[in-house]
Formats: C-alpha cells, structure tokens, sequence
C-alpha cells in the first residue's frame, strides 16, 4: 500500500475510532439512550461508556441478533435524546421471515445527502426530476430517493411496487402473474416517461432496469444517470449494464478522443446525438417544448449516461461503489459510509475473525449514528474483502450475493 494512502487508512480509523466512543456514549447515557441499550446495559456486567474506547472494542458487545428487530415494541428503539421529534417506521423486506423495523428521524435524509455528493452533476444534473423504479411502501428506500431527488432540486415521481408480492408469487411458483405484475409495474414507469418531460435521473433495481431498457432506449428517452440499488450485483450484470442496457459500447469507460467531445449529456433534452424528440416509439412528448439543464463539461467520457450500483439497506443505508477500475474485471466492489456504517467479511464459521483481503466470507455490518446503534450484525450476504482505495481509504466489500450458508435459498423477488 502507499504511504499517501497507509496514512489516510489510518486517519479515517482514527475518524472511526472517534465517532464509535461518541455514539456508545449517546447509546448509553441514561439521558439520551434507547430504553433497548439501558436495559441490555444492566445485564453486561461492565460499562460501555468506559470500556469503549476504540471501534474495535464493539466485539465486546455479544453478537447483534436480527429477532430484536422483529416485532415490537418499537418505541424502545427510541433514544430519549430524541425524544419528541417525529418518527418513521420502515421495514426490510422480510425474505427472511418476519420483517426487521428500524426507526428514523433523519438519518434518511442526511445518508442520501452525503450519497448525493458523490453524484456527477453532469449525468445527474441539479434541478432534473427523477424515476423511483423500486419498492414503495414501508420502505426507506421509498422516502430516501425522494429526498435525494427534492436535495438536488428536482421532483421525484414513483410507481406503486410490492416486493413482498413479487416474493410471494416466486416462491408459490405463479411466475405468469410474478410476470404480469412486473409488466404492470413497467407499464407505470412508461405512463410516467410519457407524461413528464424533465425525468434525467432514474433509480432502478437491477432486475427492473433490464425489464425498463427491454422496451424502451434509455438514451433515447433522455435518461442521463441510473442509481442501481439492490443487494447483489454480479459482474456480468454491471458490464451488461454499461455496455447494453445504457448503451455505452464495450469502451464506454475510456475518455474520448483526442480533439473530439464527449457524448455524455450536453443538448437541453439528452446526449448530443439524441434525435430532437428522443422519446421511443410508445413514448410521445406531452408537448413541443424541452426543458433547459445545465450543459455537461466538454470532455466527457464516451458513456451516455452514468450508472451508480449501490450496496444496502433499511438497517445500514447505502453504501458506495468503487469508482470503475479495469483491473477490477468489473467486480462491483461497495464500501460502507465509514464513520456512520462499517461493513466488514468475515468467518462463518467465527464471525470474529475477518478474513484476509481476497477471501470470501459473510458480510458483517455496524451502523453508528445517534439514531441506530447496531454492533456486528451478520447479514444474509456474503463477499469478498477488498483493500482500501484512494477514494474510500478503508475496507470494502466486493461481489455480493445471497449467503451460500443458509438451509433455504433467499428469494429476493424484484431485488
């Protein structure tokens, strides 16, 4: 590793080790904690304002159990620091059983505002509207992107998506009615292309991005940037996407050429080349006007339009993705948005250990904020661990998939 980079890797440790202190001291001051964390507090026998004193004296605390999500009540979730300010319920998607509740007050927003910093401006320019094609619902994926969407000045229109419907229809084996339900989910996001004019930017779970981009050109419908979320990605799927579905070719990543300009977004509708009218065929504009955005830079790269994958969850957030490396082979590779989340891989078999860089291993997740507090829970997904990078100086997590270890495969439905 460089020494530039081994002392950044150890500065935003130290950043890491700093926030942890400050969060267990939140967690269990009796006049800020949750009624959850003072109870447990009186059964540990020490104390974890004093003896917490770095992140990774967590593994003090005993294993984080999924079951304490489940059900109610919820309101012992509740730090009383916040108390009386409005709170939200959202809920994961419960392909594993009863669905997980995690409260929240702001840490949606403030978790899709820093995400937002990593936006490019010129693929998902400020003041366009965006696509929501994703679960609604008890989700805070549902709010979350709307927020993102209202945080960059634009206006966020969704369809109305069940995953647990989708769920159940793939797990009973009715995959014509799974099928149709996905067409009527499709068939929204078309009515709302049709209708709206100034949609740039558009979220997508994989499976439903390469349902959208089977009837319609994305280019074409004047798409310039696709958040992708959803717990796996595989690296076939993300070449795919770049290279098919958004049309980029198989050199989409490198820069143009020498004296030529980019064909990244620049006309007030679309990329450069894009007809006048770029709604497909089954899409008409509402009406002869286009609305303005701001132009892109001159040298763009050759893509179209940029696409983001994103790791995460109701319990973490999101995490972010390693900025597109060749020598990657297109593995998607997602670190946490270290000091408010940590992922790390570790040992089935000892979920203490974590394994060494390029070994696979299940996914361990710690969410610190004054909100959640949530040591060393063991996903449902397994990875590979991978070195810090330039950008994100701390462990990441790359080729995520669905815990190999479980009796009974995870059904992810729309995901």
């Amino acid at each position: 590793m460089k020494d530039a980079l081994t002392q950044r890797v150890a500065e935003a440790r130290a950043r890491l080790d700093a926030h942890t202190r400050e969060i267990v001291a939140w967690h269990f001051d009796p006049a800020t904690g949750c009624p959850f964390w003072l109870e447990l507090a009186r059964s540990l026998g020490w104390d974890p304002r004093r003896e917490v004193q770095r992140y990774a004296d967590l593994d003090k605390f005993p294993p984080f159990e999924d079951e304490w999500l489940r059900g109610g009540p919820v309101r012992r979730w509740v730090p009383r620091g916040l108390a009386g300010r409005p709170v939200y319920v959202f809920e994961t998607g419960g392909s594993t059983g009863v669905p997980k509740s995690r409260i929240n007050v702001e840490d949606f927003r403030v978790d899709y505002e820093l995400f937002s910093q990593t936006l490019d401006d010129a693929y998902f320019p400020k003041g366009s509207d965006w696509l929501m094609l994703g679960p609604t619902g008890p989700r805070r994926l549902r709010l979350a992107v709307e927020h993102l969407a209202q945080h960059r000045g634009g206006i966020c229109f969704h369809v109305d998506l069940d995953p647990r419907w989708v769920v159940k229809l793939t797990r009973d084996g009715r995959l014509r009615e799974m099928h149709e339900y996905k067409d009527h989910v499709i068939n929204q996001a078309l009515t709302i292309l049709r209708a709206h004019e100034n949609i740039r930017c558009l979220f997508a779970t994989p499976k439903l991005l390469e349902a959208l981009c089977e009837r319609i050109s994305l280019v074409q419908a004047g798409i310039t940037g696709v958040f992708c979320g959803g717990t796996s990605m595989t690296a076939q799927f993300y070449r795919f996407a770049c290279e098919e579905l958004l049309e980029g070719g198989p050199e989409w990543w490198k820069p143009p050429e020498a004296g030529s300009r980019g064909q990244g977004p620049k006309g007030p509708r679309g990329p450069a080349d894009a007809p006048s009218d770029p709604r497909p065929v089954g899409l008409p504009a509402t009406s002869s006007s286009s609305t303005p955005w701001p132009p892109g830079p001159p040298d763009l790269p050759r893509k179209k339009i940029d696409f983001v994958p994103t790791y995460g969850n109701t319990l973490m957030g999101l995490a972010y993705h390693k900025p597109f490396d060749p020598a990657d082979n297109y593995m998607v590779i997602y670190h946490a948005p270290l000091p408010r989340a940590m992922i790390e891989v570790v040992d089935p078999n000892d979920p203490t250990r974590v394994v060494d860089y390029g070994q696979v291993g299940r996914v361990r997740l710690t969410t610190l904020t004054k909100e959640f507090f949530m040591p060393r829970f063991l996903e449902r997904d397994e990875g590979v661990r991978t070195p810090p990078c330039e950008k994100y100086p701390w462990d990441g997590v790359g080729d995520v998939r669905p815990f190999s270890g479980f009796a009974t495969p995870i059904v992810e439905g729309v995901y």
